[in-house]
């Protein structure tokens, strides 16, 4: 089963699982998106949830119908996508990870001496 967030629409989660198998190439330009029934199944959802996650794929020149076919991932989705996802993050993600930065008082080469840890 899966755990949805409570902070955001479903909707808005499927979209974000779309993009990032977009951009971590599970799905590639020019591949079928799995069908709206397919994922409700699995994601025990509503068929219009994901008809509105899709859509809104559509809306953002990712995706494209093809009449009688399902929605595909278009040509230069990827950049595309890649260029939204660090513009999100900048905008909306960044600013309280760098404000908890200061609070820690955390250098620059402490983060980085961190993440090579991995």
């Amino acid at each position: 089963m899966t755990q949805w967030r409570d902070d955001q629409p479903i909707f808005l989660q499927i979209r974000q699982r779309m993009i990032e198998m977009i951009l971590n190439g599970a799905i590639n330009e020019g591949d079928p998106l799995p069908s709206v029934r397919q994922v409700a199944t699995e994601l025990s959802v509503n068929p219009l949830t994901v008809t509105k996650s899709y859509q809104s794929l559509v809306d953002m020149g990712t995706v494209e119908k093809r009449r009688g076919l399902g929605m595909y991932v278009t040509e230069g989705a990827r950049s595309a996508l890649l260029t939204h996802e660090k513009d999100k993050f900048l905008k909306d993600d960044w600013p309280a990870i760098a404000a908890r930065i200061a609070a820690l008082g955390l250098s620059a080469s402490e983060l980085l001496e961190h993440g090579d840890e991995k």
